[in-house]
């Protein structure tokens, strides 16, 4: 029996400083071998600059069109989505949209490469025909006189096909193959690369499968006899042969995706082609491993040395994968490869920590420490030769002289180029090096799958900071391209990037961003949910307030206003501080109260956990701004003015059931503040976490006498809004309940009281024949049905484009199917039960009328229970849906492109005004939505759910809420009065500070 290594673990986002002094130790050449290392970069690097291709390739795209310049960008993002418009229409706004963007015309090339010459001469030419902004629509219908709109249209996709064409090896595997076959010489080593997004429905993974295991057999059939390496290979992403390919649905994917995995490997092996599996972000790395581990160990691989895994160098467990992998060959007794590429999704990593408030980076912030930690991994790799044969996937020439150099004379490795780029660089490689072998990564799919792909390598080849880039532009100094990474990092502290905070720190210096944590690390899921599950709770009814204990809670919060306004405004926002740090360290049992009361999946009693230390931080940073001080005003000499802040009195703070913690403790803590009293009535559903909240603040030094709860139903609310000594009420529910607490206030005689109220909406998204599918796919699931649809900024109304819509509707349904309904307390569930049978009922009845009235395109199954699945239903008009839904019912509605104003006259209509998204990849049609929907929060290309505090202020207008914006800069002021004191300083018998004053 094997000695088979224990799952993989490692620091999930290690210290940069420490990596990199450990990595700087390492650094050991010899001055020769820095020589060496030198004359063959240059050598390189001259043959890339002396390279003028007559087809081109990346290289000569970015000296003619770098990201830096608008024409770039402009590019980037036509090429990204044109060939998925199949109407004529949109393809015109888009293309007018993005050659508006740079100036094409003027453009002069400096290539000679036909590819650049022909994509520039067609952009050009439309460029010149089509002048943006010369109609009141933007639309280019008058403009095309000579040519027409069909022949602009067809130069510019011909420029889009152009680029494809060049770096796609072919749309089919058999024209990859073709195209692949040498014309004279050596058998050239390819390794496929089938295109296509992650699957995001079981059809997409049963045809991403097919195409797999059609492409091995194709391959396979025209490999030669030639033994590995000196085989192709295909490259699999496990993300594409599974719908749900994420940390928190461990064991369904390992029960579902590794059979098929392991089929696709024994078909490979049967041919005895190298079968790469691709590298992942690193949330789902464990994951990857898991599934590469249980593969690896079926006993049917043995005896082929084939199987290999891609590993990426930005990652800082990268030397950590690597021993791994090699603990697993050795138990296995088997030969495996291993491709070391630097790293794709830099930018996308960088976002999700940031997003998920970790401690760190799971990636290298400066590209230097990324290249310092690719070559220790290279000699790593060659070090564990024959076991393993690596493959260094690179177009630096550093890296390419310094592998050489590391590696002798003994072979048994291979370098790797993506096909279109890195041609010249490898072709001379090959002159000075003819042993030594470079395989060809190359894409296979449709135009449409590939210019998404392009962008990507653009993106991470475009950077200014990108040696592909540097090598391209004339003026950098070769020099300055051999500088070794080790010089560039220099010493430990230096290791991580000065202008990229640490998560903790991304709201540095005015206040700590929440603590959060990745479910892909495995050591923290499990802390985290041993900690949960080992909190237990009081579960013994609270009793409702009485009206007589309302009404004393009022008296006693009247009581105590006096002192808590005169408590200095840095006291109250310290204590504030304490709180959001007292929620953090006991996040186990407000999230064990969350699930438990509240219904919550684990992933959304994190974020609410979250949201509320934020509320606490954000209310404390922004008061001691706007109380802390007077404010002096301007004014004529001998006189003071100031303004200053205070509060107003007895605050009614009104929460609702949905976000028992977060949206309870943000109107709370705002209220505090600002130096009122607080009497709090947190909704019936959810009392406990509101108790448990308030003793959590008086610990935190908030005066007892300053903060009251009062538990109870819609009665209470009643009682406590129609007392006559509030001097303010704050309200987060429905717009029926806000219209009878601001009739309340309002007709009581007294003073005149604020009333702040956030309430619901009929939110929209509005998708266009531009957007990328998948991406449409992914967001509307999120935002109609995470919470199971229980959240105010949810979707409910889905605009699509006709001439993209059923493709749209069939993946977003096929999406919805692969969520897990079911208990809250199981971390693989997505969507949990509604809050109770009342409205379970509520949203049952809403689906028997829309079975009869709408057309369905989707209903899952739910558990019994107050449980409610997922449901699609296409309407023939946004009028059949007249009020929100507040569930997880989705409903779509086609629209003609040119019938845009009609759709956001639909919106406009339902009177309500808090969320909407926007999903084009058409700047003018973004801008015209923005400027005429009257919406609080606007979403483009994301979900419209999950507004962070300080970043997103969040609150709508019309029938969605009365204003300021929760977690925004203007929102305490609501709770405020405002004072002006003026001072005649010269009464006392003149001026003396002017008096004293010189000519």
């Amino acid at each position: 029996m094997p000695n088979i290594p224990p799952p993989f673990a490692a620091p999930y986002a290690p210290d940069d400083s420490e990596i990199a002094a450990r990595l700087l130790q390492a650094v050991h050449l010899s001055q020769p071998q820095d020589a060496r290392i030198d004359r063959t970069a240059t050598r390189l690097i001259e043959a890339v600059r002396k390279r003028d291709d007559r087809l081109g390739g990346v290289e000569d795209m970015l000296r003619e069109f770098a990201l830096s310049t608008r024409e770039g960008l402009a590019l980037m993002v036509l090429a990204e989505a044109l060939l998925r418009v199949p109407d004529a229409r949109t393809a015109d706004q888009f293309i007018e949209d993005k050659l508006g963007e740079g100036d094409f015309i003027h453009h002069e090339t400096k290539s000679t490469a036909f590819l650049v010459n022909a994509s520039t001469w067609a952009l050009g030419l439309s460029a010149r025909v089509i002048q943006p902004g010369e109609t009141p629509n933007g639309t280019i219908g008058r403009l095309v006189k000579r040519l027409g709109a069909p022949a602009v249209r067809a130069a510019t996709r011909q420029a889009m096909r152009l680029m494809g064409n060049h770096f796609v090896l072919g749309e089919t595997i058999e024209q990859a193959l073709e195209r692949g076959r040498p014309r004279s010489g050596q058998q050239p080593r390819y390794s496929f690369d089938m295109l296509g997004e992650g699957a995001r429905t079981a059809a997409d993974a049963t045809r991403y499968f097919d195409a797999y295991a059609s492409a091995i057999e194709t391959i396979g059939k025209a490999a030669g006899s030639s033994p590995l390496p000196d085989r192709p290979g295909i490259s699999v992403k496990l993300s594409a042969l599974h719908p749900r390919f994420e940390a928190i649905s461990r064991e369904r994917v390992m029960r579902e995706l590794v059979p098929l995995l392991l089929d696709l490997a024994r078909r490979a092996k049967t041919h005895d082609l190298n079968f790469t599996v691709d590298a992942e972000e690193a949330d789902r790395l464990e994951l990857s491993l898991d599934v590469i581990a249980a593969t690896l160990a079926d006993p049917s691989l043995k005896g082929w040395d084939g199987f290999g895994l891609a590993i990426q160098a930005y990652q800082k467990r990268a030397g950590a994968v690597i021993d791994y992998v090699h603990e697993l060959a050795r138990a296995h007794d088997r030969k495996l490869m291993v491709r070391l590429v630097k790293g794709a999704y830099w930018d996308t990593e960088i976002k999700r920590a940031q997003e998920r408030g970790l401690d760190g980076y799971p990636v290298f912030t400066r590209k230097a420490m990324t290249d310092l930690n690719y070559v220790a991994n290279a000699e790593k790799l060659l070090a564990l030769r024959p076991r393993i044969f690596p493959q260094f996937a690179t177009h630096n020439a550093l890296t390419v002289a310094t592998v050489l150099e590391l590696a002798g004379d003994s072979g048994g490795f291979e370098f790797q180029r993506l096909h279109g780029m890195g041609e010249a660089l490898y072709e001379q490689l090959a002159k000075d090096h003819p042993g030594i072998a470079c395989r060809t990564y190359a894409p296979v799919g449709s135009h449409r799958d590939l210019l998404a792909y392009l962008v990507r390598r653009l993106l991470e080849n475009g950077a200014n900071s990108s040696f592909v880039a540097q090598a391209a532009d004339y003026r950098v100094p070769v020099p300055a391209l051999l500088k070794r990474p080790a010089d560039l990092v220099v010493r430990p502290d230096q290791a991580h990037h000065a202008r990229i905070p640490l998560p903790v720190d991304l709201f540095a210096p005015e206040r700590r961003n929440s603590r959060g944590i990745e479910f892909g690390d495995r050591a923290a899921l499990d802390r985290l949910l041993a900690d949960v599950g080992a909190e237990t709770s009081d579960q013994r009814p609270i009793a409702d307030a009485t009206p007589d204990q309302a009404n004393a809670a009022v008296a006693a919060a009247r009581a105590g206003f006096g002192a808590w306004s005169r408590t200095p405004a840095a006291t109250r926002a310290a204590a504030l501080e304490q709180a959001a740090h007292l929620l953090e360290s006991r996040s186990a049992r407000f999230l064990a109260l969350l699930q438990r009361e509240g219904g919550k999946t684990l992933d959304d009693a994190l974020s609410e956990l979250r949201e509320a230390a934020d509320f606490c931080r954000y209310y404390a940073a922004q008061g001691r701004k706007l109380f802390g001080t007077e404010t002096a005003m301007p004014g004529p000499t001998g006189e003071s003015n100031t303004l200053a802040m205070r509060g107003r009195g007895v605050f009614v703070a009104i929460s609702p059931w949905n976000f028992p913690l977060a949206i309870f403790l943000g109107q709370v803590t705002a209220a505090l503040m600002a130096g009122n009293s607080v009497v709090a009535k947190p909704a019936e559903q959810t009392p406990r976490i509101a108790l448990e909240a308030v003793r959590l603040l008086h610990e935190a030094g908030i005066a007892a006498d300053a903060l009251h709860l009062v538990t109870g139903d819609g009665r209470i609310g009643a009682v406590l809004t129609a007392h006559r000594d509030i001097a303010g009420a704050v309200f987060t529910g429905s717009t029926e309940v806000a219209r009878i607490i601001n009739r309340t206030l309002a007709a009581k005689d007294g003073p005149i009281v604020p009333l702040i109220a956030e309430t619901g909406g009929i939110n929209a998204m509005i998708a266009d024949a531009t957007a990328l599918p998948e991406q449409v796919a992914d967001d509307v699931v999120t935002s109609a049905f995470r919470s199971a649809g229980q959240r105010c900024s949810a979707l409910r109304l889905l605009f699509v484009q006709e001439d993209v819509a059923d493709r749209m509707i069939e993946m977003i349904a096929g999406a919805a199917k692969e969520l897990k309904i079911g208990d809250p307390a199981g971390v693989a569930t997505h969507v949990g039960p509604v809050i109770d049978m009342e409205a379970k009922q509520r949203l049952d009845a809403h689906v028997a009328r829309m079975k009869t009235e709408a057309r369905l395109h989707f209903a899952g199954t739910a558990p019994d229970g107050c449980f409610v699945a997922p449901h699609i239903f296409e309407l023939k008009d946004a009028q059949q849906l007249t009020e929100e839904v507040f569930g997880p019912i989705l409903h779509v509605v086609r629209y003609r492109a040119e019938t845009l104003g009609r759709v956001l006259q639909a919106v406009a209509a339902t009177g309500y005004g808090l969320t909407l998204g926007i999903h084009s990849r058409i700047d003018d049609t973004v801008e015209t939505i923005i400027d005429r929907a009257q919406i609080g929060n606007i979403y483009v290309n994301r979900n419209m759910i999950g507004a962070v505090v300080g970043v997103q202020p969040f609150g709508g207008n019309g029938l969605s809420g009365t204003g300021p914006k929760a977690g925004g800069p203007h929102y305490l002021a609501r709770f405020a009065a405002e004072k002006t004191v003026t001072i005649n300083t010269a009464a006392a018998g003149g001026n003396a500070a002017l008096l004293a004053g010189e000519e």
